[in-house]
């Protein structure tokens, strides 16, 4: 159906999970998440708005911000669980937390948490800005939010020390989601190039 592509050449459709043709191969992502990998071959689908391009932008742009949120809500998680255990656990007759090396740490930490959650308020606040706009604030939003999570989720592992790679701990299962989020939906590497071309655009 030509009339539903837009300029780019994309259209899309829906199409029922259940229809003949429908193929759907699920599987465990490095993180113990679930995904699914989808494969049609003959199956017929509805028609959508022409608007294809510009529709799956949109989305990705929500997507994205709805990911961040979820690394900002761990990495928030995943402070304070160092910040209690730092409090109990003790060497040379003193908490963690009295000294001051680690107290230093804790702060980057929550610096870089705030960084990122400001820039994740910022992308949410320009989901319905023009799609210029949208794309620069996602992409930093991506950027800061890769940084922090990859920061913090490794700060907190060394924090613990071998304790926190432990299967029954969490701190490991909150690190291994963080590395996930930073690659999903293009790494920080890749939004790097994205917002710098943008910014070059612009000049």
């Amino acid at each position: 159906c030509d009339s539903t592509r837009d300029e780019s050449g994309i259209a899309l459709y829906l199409v029922d999970s259940d229809a003949p043709g429908v193929e759907r191969r699920d599987y465990r992502l490095a993180d113990g998440a679930r995904a699914s990998e989808i494969s049609f071959k003959g199956a017929k689908g509805e028609p959508l708005a022409a608007d294809g391009f510009a529709a799956i932008d949109r989305a990705y742009a929500h997507a994205l911000v709805i990911l961040s949120a979820e690394a900002v809500g761990a990495m928030d998680r995943a402070l304070w669980i160092t910040r209690d255990y730092l409090k109990t656990r003790k060497q040379f007759g003193k908490t963690l937390n009295e000294f001051q090396v680690l107290q230093h740490r804790m702060a980057d930490m929550l610096t870089e948490l705030e960084l990122a959650r400001s820039g994740m308020f910022r992308a949410l606040g320009q989901l319905d800005a023009p799609a210029a706009e949208r794309r620069r604030a996602v992409s930093a939003c991506k950027i800061q939010i890769g940084k922090a999570a990859r920061f913090v989720g490794a700060q907190a592992i060394q924090l613990h020390g071998g304790i926190g790679v432990t299967e029954e701990y969490s701190i490991g299962h909150y690190f291994k989601r963080l590395v996930f989020i930073e690659s999903a939906f293009g790494s920080t590497a890749r939004h790097t190039k994205i917002l710098a071309e943008a910014i070059r655009a612009e000049a």
